[in-house]
């Protein structure tokens, strides 16, 4: 939810009153009902034009809508489908459908990450792995910065390697989660990961942990680590750069690796490169730019994986830092 649906949300929450506005959080996730909270905190006037205009926007938006559906499943199933197209709604709405009564699980979201990492601390780590797997990013990563560091790496390895689970197994899992709480119980099952959750989850460690983390996982695959280092920094996140680390990635780089690499690039990111060269060597790539005609992707991808290599041996030499928010190492 952008910023303007958080203030809009929180004006219409505010309009409700005090019960009604808790009987609709009641169905939000907890990073949802914080986000929202945070709002209305913050929100202390509501002239009566604003309140009218969201008042009007949120009965536009809800015009002609249904207050049932008789097979909410299929229902699930029917708008992912028209919003992401028939193989991608449907490996969603299975994680959707299995997980949506996974209460045992539900209930660490709205725990402190201290709190968690204290009840994960002495399980296995196939199980840690499995629970912060259903986890949301941020608070998975905040729970692995508590767990120590060769915890930490012995986790993130488990979560890159995890699999599909079957439901049964799933709900095995959460059974489980219940008597974690209650202090017993051991779970056996895997959930859920991959390489992109294990590459997110570092992202979100913070400065020294990532790395700490990530070279942990090489030790003993450095294959993996290559895969989640690879998904970790993207072509894009040089616009988070500063511009003495760009500068020195430019003198690293052929010409004609950065016209490729830049054909595919969005404005903003070729505006990154332009600004930290040379009037005249920023000109001449301008009309390298034009004059170039159209490329094959793959083409682009593959000098845009070039530079993200240089960068990576610029970072590895201590000559750049690479940081500055999620997607960085």
């Amino acid at each position: 939810m952008d910023e303007q649906g958080l203030e809009d949300a929180a004006v219409l929450l505010m309009s409700l009153g005090e019960q009604e506005a808790g009987e609709v959080l009641r169905h939000l996730s907890p990073r949802e009902v914080q986000k929202i909270g945070e709002t209305i905190a913050r929100t202390h006037v509501v002239s009566r034009e604003r309140l009218g205009a969201v008042a009007e926007r949120f009965i536009a938006a809800t015009s002609g809508q249904g207050l049932y559906a008789a097979d909410t499943h299929q229902y699930v199933r029917t708008v992912l489908q028209h919003a992401l197209g028939e193989e991608k709604a449907g490996i969603l709405a299975d994680r959707i459908l299995q997980t949506s009564d996974l209460t045992g699980i539900e209930n660490l979201k709205w725990m402190d990450a201290v709190a968690v990492a204290e009840v994960l601390r002495n399980e296995h780590p196939q199980i840690v792995a499995a629970i912060l797997a259903h986890l949301e990013l941020e608070q998975a990563a905040a729970i692995l910065v508590q767990l120590g560091e060769d915890m930490r790496g012995d986790v993130l390895l488990r979560v890159a390697k995890l699999e599909g689970i079957h439901p049964a197994a799933l709900e095995d899992l959460n059974d489980v989660m219940f008597r974690v709480l209650a202090g017993g119980g051991k779970v056996r099952k895997p959930s859920p990961g991959g390489t992109r959750t294990a590459a997110g989850m570092i992202n979100l460690l913070g400065a020294g942990n990532d790395t700490s983390a990530l070279d942990a996982i090489r030790i003993q695959d450095p294959d993996l680590a290559q895969e989640i280092a690879d998904l970790m920094f993207v072509f894009d996140d040089v616009l988070k750069l500063d511009d003495r680390s760009v500068q020195l990635l430019l003198k690293e780089v052929a010409t004609e690796t950065l016209i490729v690499a830049l054909k595919g690039a969005a404005d903003p990111l070729r505006d990154k490169f332009l600004k930290n060269m040379s009037s005249r060597a920023a000109e001449a790539l301008r009309e390298d730019l034009e004059a170039r005609g159209p490329m094959r992707v793959s083409e682009v991808e593959a000098q845009q994986k070039e530079i993200l290599k240089t960068l990576r041996r610029l970072a590895e030499e201590g000559q750049v830092v690479l940081g500055g928010g999620a997607g960085m190492v």
